[in-house]
């Protein structure tokens, strides 16, 4: 109300200094009950709005105010959440990596034994195979011999009956049997020297 007052007051002090002049529009120069009248209005205006709609538009605001603070919360909240949750996506693709590194690893080292596993198997077939065709030579190279040798004392027994024009006895054909065989050389023949004589 004390700016009511100050506003009569003022357009009392309008009013006295104002010309007196009766010529143009009312609006451009208002007369002093014009004034009282406008003022009595705006005040009454005022009031209302102050008793009815200030409280409302504040409130309005005030709860919007109270929205913008809750959004900025929850922006914040969400915000927290979303670091929190950053963070734990990076410790697991950290611990995804060192256990496929592992993963890796442990497969090359059982690539790695299963190669030296299969190389050393591999190894020792082929000795074995190596050791077995070696039995088999061997073998087949005693039998040849021993066919070599039933041929060459049919052969000398053969030669010696046409040479001679007689049958030998047992006696003589051991005896030529053994001589034929002692100047033949079967240890070349074998490679080994491991030939029966």
């Amino acid at each position: 109300m004390e700016t009511l007052s100050q506003i009569g007051n003022l357009v009392l002090t309008a009013s006295e200094t104002a010309p007196t002049e009766e010529g143009g529009s009312f609006l451009v120069s208002p007369s002093l009950g014009l004034m009282i009248w406008t003022l009595l209005i705006f005040g009454i205006t005022m009031w209302i709005l102050k008793k009815l709609a200030f409280p409302k538009i504040q409130e309005a605001l005030d709860e919007r105010a109270a929205k913008i603070n809750e959004s900025i919360d929850a922006a914040e909240r969400s915000k927290a959440e979303a670091d929190k949750v950053l963070e734990e996506y990076r410790a697991r693709l950290k611990e995804a990596r060192e256990q496929a590194d592992d993963i890796a690893e442990r497969a090359r080292k059982a690539a790695d034994t299963a190669v030296a596993e299969a190389t050393a198997q591999g190894k020792e077939k082929r000795e074995e195979l190596i050791e077995a065709a070696k039995r088999d030579i061997e073998g087949e190279t005693r039998r040849s011999l021993e066919r070599i040798r039933k041929e060459v004392a049919d052969l000398t027994v053969l030669a010696t009956e046409k040479v001679t024009k007689r049958t030998l006895d047992s006696e003589d054909h051991k005896r030529l049997i053994d001589e034929a065989l002692a100047e033949v050389d079967f240890t070349a023949l074998s490679g080994s020297g491991a030939a029966k004589e």
